[in-house]
Formats: C-alpha cells, sequence, structure tokens
C-alpha cells in the first residue's frame, strides 16, 4: 500500500463511482453517433495524458518491449471495441440495463482467465458466474416475453452491452501483467492512443462526420472526458494504490445503480420490474465472482 494520502481514498472512490455513474446519461443526452461521442470522450481523455507522459515518462516508452507492445495493442483494439458497443448500446434499451450488462466483465474476466490463462475458478467463482449469467438471460429476455420494455431494440441493445463486457474482459486480460512492468501514465497512454485510432477508423467507415456539431455536443463530449474519463476512471487507478482491488472492484457495482437513478431523475426512464430484478441477480452474481477469486 502507498502511504497515507491527504484525502480519503474512500472519498476519491465515492467521487469516481458517481462520475462514472454519469457516463450513459451523457451518452443518453448526445444527438451524435455514438461512435462520434465514443471517439471523443477517449481523444479528450487521452490528450492532457498524452502531454504528461511527453514531458515525464519519454524515456519509458523506449524501453517498452515488442513483445509488451503487441499486448498493449491489442487492449486498446478491445477497449475501442467496448465503446462502441456500449454506446451504441444505449440507443437501444434501458440505461439500467446497458450499464449492468456491460459491468458485467469480471465475470468475463473470470471465464477468459480460466480458458486463456489457466487460472483458477473456484466453485464459489463457479456459482457467481451461473447467477449473473442467469440474470443477464432473465434481464434480456424478460421484458420483451412479459411485453413491456424499455427502448426500441432492447434485445439488440442488450446483446450490444454483452459484447461491450466481453471486449471490456478482453481489455483487462489483455493489460494483466502489462502493468507489473509499464506504469501506469506510459501503459494508458499507449493503449488510449490506439483506442482513438480504431474509434476513429469505426466513425469513417460509419460516414459520419467528424465536425459541425453544435456546442452543446461538445459540451457533452468534454464532460464524458472529463467526468467518467478523468475523475471517474483516473481516480479509480489512484484509489488501487490505496485500496484493495476487491473493494475498489465491488464498488464499481454502484455504477448501475447510480446510472439508473439518474435516468430516473433526468430522463424519466423507469425501470421495469423484470430488469430491477434481473439486475439485482446479475450485481449479485458479479459481487460473489469478485470477491471470490483465489488467493
Amino acid at each position: 500500500m502507498s502511504p497515507k494520502p491527504a484525502v480519503s481514498p474512500k472519498w476519491g472512490l465515492a467521487l469516481a463511482v458517481v462520475a462514472v455513474s454519469a457516463g450513459a446519461i451523457l451518452v443518453r443526452l448526445s444527438d451524435a453517433p455514438s461512435s462520434v461521442a465514443a471517439f471523443y470522450r477517449v481523444l479528450f481523455t487521452t490528450l492532457p495524458l498524452a502531454t504528461v507522459a511527453a514531458w515525464r515518462y519519454r524515456g519509458e516508452f523506449a524501453r517498452i518491449r515488442t513483445h509488451d507492445l503487441a499486448f498493449a495493442v491489442l487492449s486498446g483494439v478491445a477497449l475501442a471495441v467496448h465503446f462502441a458497443a456500449w454506446f451504441e448500446s444505449l440507443r437501444w434499451t434501458s440505461v439500467a440495463a446497458s450499464v449492468t450488462l456491460v459491468q458485467a466483465q469480471p465475470v468475463f474476466v473470470a471465464v477468459g482467465a480460466w480458458l486463456l490463462l489457466r487460472e483458477r475458478v473456484t466453485r464459489r467463482m463457479a456459482a457467481g458466474i451461473a447467477v449473473a449469467v442467469g440474470g443477464m438471460a432473465s434481464m434480456s429476455l424478460g421484458d420483451l416475453l412479459g411485453g413491456v420494455a424499455v427502448g426500441p431494440r432492447p434485445l439488440y441493445g442488450n446483446a450490444l452491452a454483452l459484447t461491450g463486457a466481453v471486449a471490456a474482459a478482453g481489455y483487462v486480460l489483455a493489460g494483466r501483467s502489462l502493468r507489473q512492468r509499464i506504469s501506469l501514465i506510459p501503459y494508458v497512454t499507449v493503449v488510449y492512443g490506439v483506442c482513438v485510432a480504431v474509434l476513429l477508423v469505426f466513425v469513417i467507415a460509419a460516414g459520419h462526420p467528424l465536425t459541425g456539431y453544435p456546442a452543446r455536443e461538445w459540451l457533452l463530449f468534454a464532460g464524458l472526458a472529463v467526468g467518467p474519463g478523468l475523475l471517474g476512471h483516473t481516480v479509480l487507478n489512484w484509489a488501487l494504490a490505496h485500496l484493495e482491488s476487491s473493494v475498489v472492484s465491488v464498488s464499481l457495482l454502484g455504477e448501475p445503480v447510480g446510472a439508473t437513478l439518474l435516468a430516473f431523475a433526468l430522463l424519466s426512464e423507469a425501470p421495469t420490474p423484470v430488469t430491477v430484478a434481473g439486475g439485482c441477480v446479475v450485481l449479485a452474481g458479479i459481487y460473489v465472482t469478485a470477491t471470490a477469486a483465489p488467493t
């Protein structure tokens, strides 16, 4: 653990959870194509980090091995797919369903670590995965079978959110060992830089313009970068130096709750009973999985 900071890490963690919870709302408020919003979120997050990296960490970039650079690129590609899929999912399904499903990435990390890295899966982890998968199925199908759903195409939107969760797991798995050899700022600069490049390809391939948006959209793009990007994930990375990783991981379960409350207050979007029930099951499964990793 690092020396005790002047500000309590728990307060920092609370700020970060609130900041990331606002991400889905800002995406919903934007009228820009989802890939454009994702591109500018990551670009505006990357620019200040790249400035710091060029100023203080230039020597470290030269020491990154080719093998590590390849995995950092893979991590950046996975992160781009995560953002593109998740942002688009918010156009088609409810905030509650989208944020809960995309937050299921610890479940896919556990499965991926077992399949690809031969890491052990305990019985408790397996139980958590099973519970979370059951909750995902109920969230994805329950509203449709009941004839009541929030969003124009909830099943499609939920599938996109799950794609985003799988991609986020790939991002974590690809970078799992890199942070042991590469400092935080150089690492995220490379990963975010690749992510920006891939998202730019997505935007161009879809034929979306990069300019010509009203001032309101640029404020939302900046809000996505400053809020969920810098105040959210950057503060979470800071908190990891002072708190157990399990505490930080489990605290992120507050994001679906916060996002759902904000969607209800600001967008008048009330989740259906099936979404609430399924979401609670998913969160329970994520909690069990995240806290059952073998020591």
